[in-house]
């Protein structure tokens, strides 16, 4: 429970101290009205793929598509928030670390959810699942 209580504080603290840099790199091509919602164009995908991954997590199923959502949408905010960046290596540091501190958590949250649930037994298919006999073999005559 503190591993998803850190990671979610983690992930809104990171999405709060992003969100200005996303507006100022949507400010030139975009409608004022729109550039308030525009970190939500990035991090509106990255949450719903997020809950998909938990959900597959707790299922112990496999979630490749959703994976590369998150991953895809966790760099374009970091090279968003790079290119509004300074071009000093420690402002350039600091505009990556809020991406990639949110991905780092969330994927050491999957991880505990993964690693703490045990895996499950494996069902027969079939409720009367017998062996099929072995087939008999016949030796030319």
């Amino acid at each position: 429970m503190l591993v998803a209580l850190i990671a979610a504080v983690v992930s809104v603290f990171s999405g709060l101290a992003i969100c200005d840099a996303l507006r100022h790199s949507a400010v030139p091509h975009t409608a004022h009205d729109v550039v308030i919602w525009w970190p939500l164009l990035i991090y509106g995908p990255w949450v719903v793929a997020s809950l998909s991954i938990l959900r597959a997590a707790l299922h112990q199923r496999r979630a490749v598509h959703s994976w590369s959502i998150v991953l895809l949408f966790s760099t374009l905010a970091t090279l968003l928030c790079v290119a509004q960046a300074p071009r000093t290596l420690t402002a350039q540091a600091a505009a990556t670390l809020p991406a990639i501190a949110a991905l780092a958590c969330f994927q050491q949250l999957v991880r505990q959810i993964t690693l703490t649930r045990p895996p499950r037994q494996p069902t027969p298919r079939h409720r009367n699942s017998r062996p099929s006999p072995a087939p008999k073999l016949h030796y030319g005559a």
